[in-house]
């Protein structure tokens, strides 16, 4: 009995064994490590802009104004046309400026025999005082009225010089060529009356200033870089670009003009005049646009595109893939922007790829299997690490 009892647990313990092993399910493959897409860091000279926003205005601004007062009769220009330099611009009423000439021209001829008079009076008495035919007081006399009738004759002349000028002044000439704005008064207005009233503003606008303000700090790079050119240039700083409203590139460079002469305290920035050439007189004052200075160039610069950095509160960072494919995370130092890519000051060698699809599946030390990443447009096609642009 104890022997069958034996082979008996012996023979069910190889059955459950057996079924044991029949029910247990082979273990799944190893999924294959996540597909991400990387491409090389880009070496290349990168330069340094400095972008400024500002305003346009003419070269000259000129501001013409009534300088006799009168009644306005005629204006000779088409308003927002160009004029050139001598055009006739306005006519004010002569009438009146004319009568106060004939009226100045007859006082300077009474003052003219007035002073003839006198002289004839010195002539005859000055041999017959010595004679004593008449007596020193009335040569004394003669000659007083003789210097009162020369004074008096030197008025009336100024006084017709004076109102000839005025009369000159009812035709409003343009001082300079360039484009006339509107009207601010019609013919028929009075013009003139206790004031030099302002009747239009002419612009010479080739070329065109560009105003701008910037901070102590971006004067002073401006200013090394001014120095630096002026050993090669004369010391103006050119080529410098305009981008308009719209966005487009403004054909002409320009260069810096003048800088004012101190800081202003309200807003802590400083004046720069820039000039631009405008020979289709595209520019027109009161325009605001981006102009970009060239300031240096990043010579070797490391780049990478823009969505292969991370950014979490302020710190940036990039997943870089080995060899091997093994993941990293590195913390780096982030320059400007050239087109699509980011200038990577810190952090990054020259032979490394770095991910820019597929971030959001891997995790420091993963083992990924990477692929390059689609090819770049043709025109921001970046250089290879290693190779200076």
């Amino acid at each position: 009995m104890g022997k069958n009892l034996k082979r008996g647990m012996l023979a069910a313990g190889v059955v459950a064994i057996a079924a044991s092993v029949a029910c247990e399910k082979p273990a799944p493959p190893a999924p294959p490590p996540p597909e991400v897409y990387v491409t090389a860091v880009v070496k290349k000279d990168v330069p340094e802009y400095l972008e400024l926003v500002g305003q346009t205005e003419g070269f000259q601004d000129v501001e013409i104004r009534a300088r006799v007062e009168g009644f306005l009769e005629t204006m000779n220009f088409q308003e927002g046309s160009f004029v050139k330099q001598g055009d006739l611009l306005y006519t004010i009423d002569r009438k009146p400026l004319e009568a106060v000439v004939a009226e100045g021209k007859a006082d300077q001829a009474t003052a003219e025999a007035r002073l003839s008079r006198a002289t004839n009076d010195v002539t005859r008495y000055t041999p017959l005082v010595a004679k004593q035919a008449v007596s020193k007081q009335e040569l004394d006399n003669a000659l007083a009225d003789q210097e009162a009738s020369r004074s008096q004759v030197a008025a009336a002349k100024a006084s017709v010089e004076k109102a000839t000028l005025d009369l000159g002044y009812t035709r409003v000439t343009s001082p300079i060529s360039g484009l006339v704005g509107t009207t601010n008064v019609k013919p028929g207005n009075l013009v003139g009356r206790g004031e030099s009233t302002l009747l239009t503003t002419i612009s010479q606008i080739n070329p065109v200033l560009f105003k701008v303000g910037v901070t102590e700090a971006d004067y002073l790079r401006i200013a090394r870089q001014v120095t630096a050119a002026g050993k090669s240039s004369g010391g103006s700083r050119e080529g410098i670009e305009l981008t308009l409203a719209d966005g487009t590139r403004y054909q002409q460079t320009g260069k810096i003009n003048t800088v004012e002469r101190a800081v202003d305290p309200t807003t802590g920035t400083l004046g720069i005049e820039l000039v631009f050439p405008n020979p289709q007189q595209i520019l027109r004052p009161g325009q605001y646009g981006r102009a970009r200075i060239l300031l240096d160039t990043k010579r070797g610069a490391l780049l990478v595109p823009q969505r292969a950095v991370q950014e979490l509160q302020n710190l940036y960072s990039v997943a870089v893939v080995d060899g091997g494919g093994k993941v990293s995370f590195r913390n780096v130092k982030v320059g400007p922007r050239v087109d699509s890519l980011w200038v990577i000051e810190e952090g990054l060698k020259g032979d490394e790829q770095v991910v820019v699809e597929g971030l959001q599946r891997i995790q420091e030390g993963m083992t990924v299997s990477a692929k390059p990443a689609p090819a770049t447009p043709a025109g921001n096609a970046p250089t290879p690490a290693g190779e200076a642009k």
